[in-house]
């Protein structure tokens, strides 16, 4: 089969031909020495295309071949990696697709199964490293497969978050100094950098002054919903702003670290803020505008 006959591949055909394409395009695009934005969109609609009807012996070769390719399609490396530790292992181990941010989703995502493998990656980011060890070690100390959640929101142990907060920051500082580096941030992060250098250095004034000016609201009411005792709103704010759920979680870690500081709360936070829709989220917002302006009108109203 020739290396770039996968852009060509038809989705028509019986079970046993949709795992023989799936297959075919998988290891026609892994022979291809540096693929095009073009080519790696197309494998990812094809792929993802055929996913469900395809075993779960092709989605282990899957993962097998695309651990080793450097530009790998992003929408089948996350939906693989996001497979039992028996298919995606290899992408855990190996993948140079998978960003650090990638990195803390998947752990957040899929508890400590996905960390102890990700903890086997070469040159894993120490900071990365540090919370695998910090999850695992309260893991056995509860005697439990994941973080006990009331020991978590216990008030002796806040204070024991800081180093998980700190590690964190460490993580998006190098995440963003590596960027700036190979000159390839996307053009949306210039907003998420702007929340995260306030949220790191806790400066809420600074982080409500850029958040408003994320979604266009007054930083004055936009101050009460980054002190408020939840991240509900924020969550709101965040997905209205446009950031990506990977984004979203770290601000929310950097703002909220007691809420968000064990697996199966990072879970659901992801979860709910992938629920959210960004149309729901705009009209929200446009809510709350709509009630301040009133709120306004009557304070004349009463002034006069």
């Amino acid at each position: 089969m020739l290396k770039a006959d996968f852009r060509h591949i038809a989705f028509t055909g019986k079970e046993r031909n949709r795992e023989r394409l799936f297959r075919a395009a998988i290891t026609a695009f892994c022979s291809l020495t540096r693929p095009t934005r073009n080519e790696i969109a197309q494998l990812d609609d094809l792929t993802l295309g055929l996913y469900d009807a395809v075993s779960t012996e092709t989605r282990r070769f899957a993962a097998a071949a695309l651990c080793e390719c450097a530009f790998a399609p992003p929408g089948i490396i996350h939906r693989l990696c996001a497979e039992p530790i028996e298919i995606a292992a290899p992408l855990l181990v190996r993948s140079r697709a998978l960003s650090d941010i990638d990195l803390i989703a998947l752990i957040g995502r899929h508890g400590l199964s996905h960390a102890r493998v990700i903890a086997r990656r070469d040159g894993l980011n120490p900071a990365i490293a540090s919370l695998i060890r910090t999850l695992i070690a309260r893991a056995q100390a509860e005697g439990a497969p994941v973080i006990s959640k009331s020991a978590i929101e216990s008030a002796g142990d806040i204070d024991r978050l800081e180093p998980v907060r700190e590690r964190l920051r460490e993580v998006m500082r190098d995440s963003n100094r590596t960027a700036e580096e190979g000159d390839q941030l996307p053009t949306h992060e210039s907003g998420f950098s702007a929340l995260l250098n306030p949220a790191l250095a806790g400066d809420r004034d600074a982080f409500a002054a850029a958040l408003g000016r994320a979604i266009d609201f007054p930083a004055s009411r936009v101050r009460g919903i980054a002190a408020a005792a939840t991240y509900s709103d924020l969550m709101i704010c965040l997905k209205a702003a446009g950031l990506g759920a990977e984004q979203a979680f770290v601000i929310t870690a950097a703002t909220y670290p007691a809420q968000v500081s064990h697996p199966s709360a990072i879970r659901l936070f992801l979860q709910r803020y992938d629920a959210l829709g960004a149309e729901t989220a705009r009209e929200k917002i446009a809510n709350w505008r709509q009630a301040r302006l009133e709120e306004n009108l009557q304070s004349v109203a009463s002034a006069r």
